[in-house]
């Protein structure tokens, strides 16, 4: 029986909700999978009796996809941390390297926007700095669905490309980097305190998307958080005010990242936390040129088909990464 004043706490019951759902379609999905083996095994004792060869490999098939749908629930067991069933913004910077890097981030932001259409996601831009030429010098996203920030947490980290550049008159081979930050979507029910002392606020003129109003107004606003040294932008809004408001909400999810990484790392320093996410720390390469290959460097996994993977079809690599976390937690 819910509470009387159950909706009225918004961010509560839809945590709830998401919740609710998930531990649903877990349960649903294992009935489903039991009564499916009990048919298989009286199908099974038929084929055997008959010698059908045919509905034998048709058993074998089913059990193929019996298999499949067991990895994917137990993936689906290891989004229990707090934070895993919020919504989630992906900050991305290009590299040092110019137009070769800001075009490379601009096929990272594309590749995450394809994930979430596929999943049925939705996302919106919330800021971007263009790159002189191409691509993108920037850019931060917000993805909103079931279990976005557990899906994607492991993707914050350094992602290099190596291709033939089409850049490059001579067509030489170039390699690229751009960093990747994922962050949750903080509710209201996470009280995160921010005092007014230990904020830069500084506006300025949207260079990106919005029309002649955007352009021709101080509406973007960029935030930077003194103590942590943490910055945030917003200029998808006309309103400065609605900017502000998202930048609040965005320095707010930043500081609580902050904070559950350093529990996850007892409270080491900041610049210790902030190492898994540095230049030097390189988390997937994808190669386009002189093979054909998409490897993760923390698990090994690996993809020969790079299309595949930069069109949205990251799902392989993000369930090796959970894999591969809980794997730590359990040593």
């Amino acid at each position: 029986m819910l509470d009387a004043d159950f909706w009225q706490n918004k961010a509560k019951s839809q945590k709830i909700v998401k919740e609710k759902k998930l531990f649903e379609d877990l349960i649903n999905s294992h009935n489903f999978s039991f009564k499916k083996i009990e048919d298989l095994n009286d199908l099974y004792s038929l084929a055997v009796e008959e010698n059908n060869n045919e509905i034998l490999n048709e058993i074998f098939e089913n059990i193929k996809d019996l298999r499949e749908v067991a990895k994917k629930n137990e993936i689906k067991c290891f989004l229990s941390n707090e934070a895993d069933s919020f919504d989630s913004y992906i900050e991305i910077h290009a590299g040092a390297g110019g137009t070769e890097s800001q075009d490379w981030a601009d096929m990272l932001r594309r590749m995450y926007m394809k994930w979430s259409d596929a999943k049925n996601f939705k996302f919106e831009l919330v800021s971007e700095h263009k790159g002189e030429e191409a691509g993108i010098k920037s850019s931060t996203i917000r993805i909103e669905g079931d279990y976005v920030f557990g899906w994607l947490k492991k993707e914050s980290g350094i992602h290099r490309l190596v291709r033939i550049s089409p850049f490059d008159s001579g067509a030489r081979r170039h390699t690229s980097f751009a960093s990747v930050w994922v962050y949750p979507v903080i509710d209201d029910n996470i009280n995160i305190e921010i005092l007014d002392k230990d904020l830069r606020i500084d506006t300025y003129r949207s260079s990106g998307a919005g029309g002649q109003h955007v352009n021709t107004t101080d509406s973007a606003v960029r935030i930077t958080h003194l103590p942590s040294k943490i910055v945030v932008q917003c200029q998808n809004e006309r309103s400065q005010h609605k900017n502000k408001e998202t930048c609040m909400n965005m320095l707010k999810a930043r500081l609580y990242d902050f904070e559950i990484k350093k529990k996850e790392t007892q409270n080491q320093s900041t610049e210790a936390s902030k190492s898994d996410i540095g230049w030097g720390h390189q988390i997937r390469s994808y190669v386009l040129q002189p093979y054909r290959l998409v490897k993760d460097n923390r698990t090994n996994f690996e993809s020969t088909n790079p299309d595949k993977v930069l069109n949205g079809e990251i799902d392989d690599f993000l369930e090796q990464s959970l894999h591969n976390l809980d794997e730590k937690n359990n040593f």
